[in-house]
């Protein structure tokens, strides 16, 4: 048997469980069916949806209906997060959003890669965390294995490639903290 495995292509092996596979096969179908398509104002619907599949979602969350979850399973959003239209949300580790936490449209949040020194270019996953408060503006990238601190403003386009402190502006590809977040007194 362990001439077997030492014998295997790491090219040609599953990255995944067959569970895990069935299960993204069969949220797929109902993404497509009655998740996609669903009328914004169905919030409800859609947060039910990913609940069946194991979703942690908090109350009043926006999911938009285009927004795409890779695996809900490793989805958890604290009250009042939002996901916009054309999100993607590639869980293959846990992705944690916040209160309050705001994820604008076109957005990547990237759970999982190849080890790109594996000589057999294998998968890894590692999780995001983005802490209450943040704003992530459109189409920002944020790789694998990242926090974002509490109140963090991330720019539109921005590539998030390690770490972002709490109430600081953080913009450019790679992104960094530029200025402090002040909030105006009503």
């Amino acid at each position: 048997m362990a001439d077997i495995l030492q014998n295997t292509d790491a090219y040609t092996q599953a990255s995944f469980s067959l569970k895990n596979r069935l299960l993204r096969l069969i949220w797929n179908i109902v993404y497509v069916v009655l998740f996609k398509f669903s009328p914004p104002p169905l919030r409800i619907w859609r947060s039910f949806l990913l609940r069946c599949f194991g979703a942690k979602i908090g109350k009043r969350c926006h999911v938009y209906p285009k927004a795409k979850i890779w695996a809900p399973w490793n989805l958890a959003m604290d009250d009042y997060a939002c996901i916009a239209d054309d999100v993607i949300c590639y869980s293959m580790a846990k992705i944690t959003l916040g209160k309050k936490v705001v994820i604008s449209q076109g957005t990547f949040l990237c759970a999982g890669s190849h080890d790109y020194q594996d000589p057999h270019f294998r998968l890894f996953a590692k999780p995001i965390k983005i802490e209450a408060n943040v704003w992530v503006a459109a189409q920002a990238f944020v790789t694998p294995g990242v926090t974002i601190g509490e109140g963090a403003v991330i720019g539109a386009r921005s590539v998030v490639t390690e770490d972002m402190p709490a109430w600081m502006v953080c913009v450019g590809n790679p992104c960094k903290p530029i200025k402090t977040r002040e909030l105006r007194k009503d």
